[in-house]
């Protein structure tokens, strides 16, 4: 189920009954974000599913997808959305942009109490308008409904690569945001030959599955924990770390994700084991300032 067909089947019954006009806004933030909160397929599947939903694009010259696209699509380009009733976007809206009585629906970066966005949510609230904030959008069990970790963690995989390239001179790669989509991007592999370097990739969520996926997509070769440390190897490998891999009990009890949340100052880190034969960390781990550092 894609953005869209979640979108839509998450508004409440009446609300397609009724003529809804949704705008995807230009981002204000600067730097411009250019990633889109729906492609021009998707503004075209909402339309034409749903006879009472109409989509208008704000002209934008940073997006990912052109205003030319979009207009192929079908989609009306138009320059105010004082109209609409519902705006999506990506990032966080400049205060002095945010229009009154609508419903926004953008990553607001306020739900930890960031302090650098408290106006902008006294501004939602001032205005009287309705913040819905992907971050805070779950399912039942408590998972996040929509999180960019995976993406996050394939252009830092990407790019890190890239800087390794680019630092060594063995091969050259460009950087993620010059590829039109993520096909794009698998194509300039085609045909990459990477030095027989070790990769250690930390985590298991979302960023870290990220990672993985751009080490299968270069054919760099996952081994055992044992055999990186212990072998050399004639192509590319990686080993994938995850928590209770890198930290271990003071007192040699077992290792719980609980229990290290809470009382991370009894663990230390085992990282340094692997950091010898380590030739490029990929980090997928969050990390606090009370966490044992990986190394010093």
């Amino acid at each position: 189920m894609n953005f869209a067909t979640k979108f839509v089947t998450a508004l409440p019954n009446n609300v397609t009954r009724l003529m809804i006009k949704i705008g995807i806004i230009k981002e204000g933030k600067i730097p411009a974000d250019n990633r889109v909160a729906l492609t021009p397929m998707q503004c075209k599947w909402i339309r034409d599913t749903y006879e009472d939903c109409q989509i208008v694009v704000q002209r934008s010259e940073h997006r990912c997808f052109s205003d030319r696209e979009y207009s192929f699509a079908g989609i009306e380009l138009v320059e105010s959305l004082d109209d609409c009733q519902i705006l999506l976007g990506i990032k966080e809206v400049p205060s002095y942009q945010v229009l009154a009585g609508k419903k926004y629906l953008f990553f607001s970066h306020t739900c930890k109490k960031q302090p650098h966005n408290k106006k902008l949510l006294q501004t939602i609230i001032q205005k009287q308008c309705t913040l819905i904030d992907y971050e805070c959008l779950r399912h039942e069990d408590g998972q996040r409904i929509i999180g960019f970790g995976f993406f996050a963690g394939i252009v830092g995989a990407h790019n890190g690569i890239m800087a390794y390239g680019n630092r060594t001179g063995a091969f050259q790669l460009k950087r993620v945001y010059q590829q039109k989509d993520f096909k794009t991007l698998i194509h300039t592999y085609f045909g990459l030959k990477l030095p027989n370097i070790k990769i250690a990739v930390t985590g298991s969520g979302r960023v870290a599955h990220g990672v993985l996926e751009i080490m299968n997509l270069m054919g760099i070769i996952e081994v055992e924990k044992d055999d990186y440390v212990s072998r050399n190897f004639a192509y590319p490998v990686y080993v994938q770390l995850k928590s209770p891999d890198l930290y271990k009990h003071k007192e040699g009890k077992p290792y719980t994700r609980t229990h290290f949340h809470s009382n991370p100052q009894e663990y230390f880190c085992r990282f340094e084991e692997y950091l010898a034969h380590t030739d490029i960390l990929m980090n997928g781990v969050y990390w606090d300032k009370t966490v044992p550092r990986y190394y010093r």
